[in-house]
């Protein structure tokens, strides 16, 4: 097993996390011949491995799978893109799932690799229970996530197939539309509120995956998608990796009204350390300091409480704040929590209890 980190410094006790969203499965796909020392050999490139995360108490997430947009030359560079503003980007078009699936299964079936290349250190997690064994018993709890339901068919029978993977929290939408829904657009300043809500295919959708107890992530959905899963679905409301629109008036972030949705149905939010969703000015540059993503989390936790707040780093797939860096800054994070006043216990539930509660919550124990 990959050696657990050691505090130096005058750096208080760190706290396990649970992360709600990363893109290290894309990025796996995308180092065909450097896999094994990608997951398994700390380098200094993107914002995980095995080792970085032992050493940031990286315990637990939700892993992404990501269907890039596939084009004739080379894809847009979003983060170029959107780091000066205003932006408004123009949607990928939408991709049947004939185009998505292979990529899909590839993703999942790296998932599984993961597992059989670090099986002490690592295990796919299919319940609540499961994952708090797994982080008790010192060894990361990997839960497989859908970003961009495309490679669901319009017969939803491919959800059957991936939910038996393992696939247990689906977004219906990344941000391009769906048979199942609109996306919101890459654009500051913005809001939520474009495009029609979900389609009767999303509703379907919503409906089945209440069913298999797949959770629903809301994180890119526009404003009538998200008021729709809110009345369809059984379940706690959760956005995975999204941030306070009062504070950056991004299209990606949630407004107080949504957050206030989520709390009264015992869902969460997780908080995206990308730095185009955390600065009032939209800009994805890495200049960020505590306290303005402090200002975002003091803003969830007002709207939600502090048992509906954690992180959502969209690690491996974003611009981050120097200050975080990488994986291994999640103790610098939850030092700069303590400094703000944050007490232990508060510190525990945003970095990782409150996530096992709501999989609790949503899944059944």
């Amino acid at each position: 097993m990959v050696a657990a980190f050691k505090k130096g410094g005058d750096m208080a006790a760190m706290q396990k996390v649970f992360d709600g969203h990363n893109d290290f499965l894309l990025r796996l796909m995308k180092n065909v011949d450097q896999r094994k020392s990608v997951w398994l050999e700390q380098n200094d490139k993107g914002h995980l491995d095995l080792p970085r995360m032992r050493a940031g108490g990286f315990a637990g997430g939700l892993f992404a799978i990501f269907v890039p947009p596939k084009t004739d030359g080379p894809p847009p560079d979003f983060m170029e893109l959107m780091k000066e503003t205003p932006y408004d980007l123009a949607l990928p078009p939408l991709m049947t799932h004939d185009a998505a699936q292979a990529t899909a299964l590839t993703q999942a079936g790296l998932m599984h690799w993961m597992v059989r290349m670090a099986p002490n250190d690592f295990g796919l997690c299919l319940t609540a229970a499961e994952v708090s064994a797994t982080m008790a018993a010192g060894k990361i709890a990997g839960v497989l996530h859908m970003e961009g339901a495309e490679a669901i068919g319009p017969d939803l029978d491919a959800l059957y197939l991936f939910h038996a993977m393992g696939l247990r929290s689906l977004g219906p939408v990344w941000s391009r539309p769906t048979i199942f829904g609109t996306g919101v657009p890459f654009r500051f300043p913005g809001d939520p509120d474009i495009g029609p809500g979900l389609t009767d295919l999303g509703k379907d959708l919503v409906r089945l995956c209440n069913q298999l107890r797949i959770m629903v992530d809301l994180s890119h959905l526009n404003a009538k998608g998200f008021d729709d899963v809110a009345e369809i679905s059984d379940a706690p409301l959760v956005a995975t990796h999204s941030n306070a629109h009062a504070i950056s008036e991004s299209a990606r972030n949630l407004t107080d009204d949504q957050l206030d949705v989520i709390r009264a149905s015992g869902g969460m939010v997780g908080l995206n350390f990308a730095t185009f969703f955390l600065r009032p000015d939209g800009r994805g540059r890495t200049d960020v300091g505590w306290d303005v993503v402090l200002s975002h989390l003091d803003h969830l936790i007002d709207r939600l409480g502090e048992d509906h707040v954690g992180f959502g780093s969209d690690f491996d797939g974003c611009i981050l704040p120097a200050e975080i860096g990488d994986v291994q800054g999640l103790p610098a994070l939850q030092e700069a929590m303590r400094t703000h006043g944050y007490s232990e216990s508060r510190i525990a539930k945003i970095s990782h209890a409150n996530w096992v509660g709501v999989l609790e919550r949503t899944w059944g124990a």
